[in-house]
């Protein structure tokens, strides 16, 4: 390696509503520098403390959030509607980021297959990759169960895209649970090469100190307020002796945090973030919790038994699709978000603690390793073309 120029790798994430895509980004962004990639990561999200991560060079955009939980317009931190001027600074500091890396490999995490309602700086920044000499390798980085589209023309709008820009598809789940024309019906269509790079896990945790009964966890803290409160009631009600822990999520207001920590009795601890939640999930009895893709892997890589409650707010299909095929496999239960009351989680609490361990699985959750070693290898033969 010695008078050798590190691979430059720029990659663009952009989280909305909860943190899932920025950390499931960040563990890809980690892998590749620890694989010997020089990386530069893009946010366009609220800060989130301890993202991207350590070692990795980042660029803040002025950050946007989602109005409401349907995604329905972006917003300010301060909730007020983005406008013109404000998307154009935004291009306009994306395009700068980009010129200054002078990329070999451009990541686009989600588009063409979600998020949309960035295109007025993606698209920009997709025509100055292909306006650049020698231009960089451009790989989407996706979840391998999406957000099923209904509106007409919305699939054929991304194959479009894909065949027209992109190199690399890179769908981040094993096969062998879901592949990509699972929720996505014109995956025959991409000629771009689509690749599996397992799942993105965290590493392996010791066991936290503290041990719980029942790890109730809401991820970002932005959606899932009614498993909030359903758990603050259903620990109240219980007199079973059960130890609860409830983490809210660091996107929680802090008014309403301290609310929900007023609100708190005997036996049922709430923090707004732990730092050792991988740990804790590896001590604790049973998980309850979103059907969030990190969470998720979170759970399969602590072998914990799980109660999922998908998120299933503003049509949104992702986390019940996964859900429902993780208690397929018996690996979770359950309860749906319409059914959910304290009455009806504390019995599938006490139903999923009585019932059988979760099923072995041999799911590949070393995505983000994977995930260099699959770029490492494309651009070497890309390069080559």
């Amino acid at each position: 390696m010695a008078g050798r120029r590190l691979k430059r790798v720029f990659l663009y994430v952009q989280h909305l509503l909860g943190i899932g895509h920025l950390a499931r980004s960040s563990r890809i962004a980690t892998a590749l520098v620890d694989d010997g990639f020089d990386v530069t990561v893009v946010t366009g999200g609220a800060p989130i403390a301890g993202f991207p991560g350590p070692g990795l060079r980042s660029v803040a955009l002025p950050p946007v959030t989602s109005g409401d939980e349907g995604f329905s317009g972006l917003v300010d931190l301060q909730g007020k509607p983005i406008d013109d001027d404000f998307r154009k600074r935004r291009s306009e500091m994306l395009l700068q980021a980009f010129r200054d890396c002078r990329p070999d490999i451009v990541i686009i995490e989600a588009f063409p297959f979600g998020r949309r309602q960035m295109r007025f700086e993606l698209l920009p920044l997709i025509e100055a990759i292909e306006a650049t000499s020698p231009r960089p390798m451009l790989a989407t980085s996706v979840r391998d169960i999406l957000q099923e589209r209904v509106k007409p023309g919305r699939n054929e709008e991304t194959v479009d895209l894909i065949n027209r820009h992109f190199d690399l598809v890179m769908v981040h789940g094993d096969p062998a649970f879901a592949t990509i024309d699972r929720t996505f019906p014109l995956a025959e269509a991409i000629r771009a090469e689509v690749t599996y790079t397992g799942l993105v896990a965290a590493p392996p945790s010791p066991v936290a100190s503290e041990r719980f009964d029942v790890l109730v966890s809401v991820g970002g803290g932005a959606a899932g307020k009614s498993l909030v409160s359903s758990t603050i009631a259903a620990a109240r009600n219980t007199g079973n002796g059960w130890r609860w822990c409830l983490i809210t999520g660091p996107n929680l207001p802090k008014d309403e945090f301290d609310a929900i920590a007023g609100d708190a009795t005997p036996g049922l601890s709430i923090f707004r973030f732990r730092e050792d939640f991988a740990s804790l999930l590896a001590g604790a009895r049973l998980s309850v919790s979103q059907a969030g893709y990190n969470t998720v892997c979170d759970v399969l890589r602590a072998g914990c038994r799980s109660l999922l409650v998908p998120f299933a707010a503003g049509a949104e299909t992702e986390q019940t699709v996964r859900a429902l095929m993780l208690e397929e496999l018996g690996l979770a239960t359950v309860l749906m978000e319409k059914d959910l009351t304290p009455e009806r989680l504390a019995q599938a609490i006490e139903q999923a603690l009585a019932g059988p361990a979760p099923s072995a699985h041999r799911l590949d959750l070393e995505g983000a390793r994977h995930s260099a070693q699959i770029l490492r290898e494309r651009f070497r033969t890309w390069s080559l073309k």
